[in-house]
């Protein structure tokens, strides 16, 4: 069955989520005179998605609510017992130095376009969507896609196949006509072939060592392997 459908990640797959990530806790730090806290930003950044994660955790397992992973987050981080509306606004604060550093990667626009002609697109986000549509047209993008899911709103998220084949749904695909392309291996790819897609690791970095996974290093080579077809055949990496 050829593939019609690229289903899309965003966040460090077409966004830079990373590099926005550091510059907005640097600039966060500083304005709220938190600088000193952390002996580096990294330091303060890993801090603060170790504490990201065991919350978002939390949330997948039902646990809490979105807003509450946020709250959580930010009393867990300065280590103080804040109401709900001071951690809101320290959040919404920290959000600002964020989006003040949002980009896409430079590969990012120009695949979009080289598919547009021959391949449906969408996004599976682990994400809320008045998050991730917001981000999508603050970029630029929103266009390129016919719809966004999100885990919020779908109560599961990835890699349960449940969330892949609701962004199928979506689209009133099989899930053997689209790719998922994502920079998670387990999550994202592995996910999706889990699922009954073909999946796409996005290795930025070079990482390597799945050779079960299909694999690219940049979004360029994407329109080629999909051109291929064949499910890709035997190949496990590109690049």
């Amino acid at each position: 069955m050829p593939i019609r459908a690229v289903l899309w990640d965003i966040d460090d797959t077409l966004f830079d989520y990373t590099s926005a990530d550091r510059a907005g806790m640097h600039d966060h730090l500083a304005a709220e005179g938190l600088a000193d806290r952390f002996p580096t930003v990294d330091q303060a950044l890993g801090r603060w998605r170790e504490i990201t994660d065991l919350n978002w955790g939390r949330f997948a397992a039902g646990e809490t609510d979105f807003q509450g992973q946020r709250r959580d987050r930010v009393r867990m981080f300065l280590g103080a017992e804040l109401s709900d509306a001071e951690a809101d606004a320290w959040f919404q604060r920290y959000i600002v130095h964020f989006e003040s550093a949002w980009s896409l990667f430079p590969d990012s626009l120009a695949v979009l376009d080289a598919l547009a002609a021959d391949y449906r697109q969408a996004v599976l986000s682990n994400s809320s969507l008045r998050n991730q549509d917001r981000k999508l047209r603050v970029l630029g993008v929103r266009d390129h896609f016919e719809a966004v899911v999100c885990a919020v709103e779908l109560g599961v998220a990835k890699p349960d196949a449940a969330a892949f084949h609701a962004a199928c749904d979506a689209m009133a695909l099989d899930p053997r006509e689209v790719a998922y392309v994502g920079n998670e291996p387990d999550i994202d790819a592995g996910g999706a072939v889990a699922a009954g897609l073909a999946g796409v690791w996005l290795d930025r970095d070079g990482t390597g060592g799945r050779p079960e996974l299909v694999r690219i290093t940049d979004l360029g080579q994407l329109p080629g392997l999909l051109r291929g077809d064949t499910r890709f055949g035997a190949l496990s990496a590109i690049g």
